[in-house]
């Protein structure tokens, strides 16, 4: 993974492990479109990069209190990447692929362990949340963050302007910001809801 490390890495590891939520989005804006890049290479698939990208920094900001004491950054999050991804391949591979071919390659990356994915939970609830968006906001917001169509396209689609297109994009997060803030802390809620790799 060809990434330089922050030059203020240690710093930041600091004021994350207290909290700081600045210091998580100079980590996140940082690294996120290299390991996207990364992950897209061998799964090649936008959706599963984003949520694997999207696995990995909910892990990072709820792990934040242990990030202290991590020697390399770019290193860490490259092995998450790793298990992730050899996750991902996994459940590939039983539909889609014939066992033998995979074996191979999962034997050899045995040793490294899997990881918990709370995020599954997060996307669940932001899902039940989506339902309950008025019927226009909720077909916008489908379109953009799911099927990953530009505003100019959904405008196209539905015979409305792109001004009206991005009103009810900003009203949907709005709505589901207030539904989630109890449920999730400020950092996770705005990395699910946001769309980071439609470009890739």
């Amino acid at each position: 993974m060809l990434v330089v490390p922050l030059h203020d890495e240690v710093l930041l590891l600091q004021q994350l492990a207290v909290g700081n939520q600045r210091a998580f989005k100079k980590i996140f804006d940082h690294y996120h479109q290299p390991l996207a890049s990364y992950v897209y290479q061998v799964t090649e698939s936008v959706t599963v990069s984003e949520e694997i990208i999207q696995d990995i920094f909910v892990k990072i900001w709820l792990k934040r209190e242990e990030m202290s004491r991590i020697a390399s950054l770019k290193d860490y999050l490259f092995i998450l990447c790793r298990n992730r991804t050899i996750d991902a391949l996994r459940k590939k591979a039983r539909h889609a692929l014939q066992k033998a071919e995979v074996d191979k390659y999962l034997l050899e990356e045995a040793e490294l362990a899997t990881l918990d994915n709370p995020a599954d939970v997060y996307r669940q609830w932001i899902t039940e949340a989506v339902e309950l968006l008025p019927p226009q906001q909720q077909m916008v917001y489908k379109l953009s963050r799911y099927d990953r169509l530009k505003h100019e396209e959904i405008a196209a689609q539905l015979n409305v302007s792109k001004e009206t297109v991005k009103k009810h994009i900003q009203l949907a997060v709005k709505f589901l910001e207030s539904q989630l803030k109890e449920r999730m802390d400020p950092p996770i809620l705005a990395l699910l809801l946001m769309p980071m790799f439609a470009t890739l």
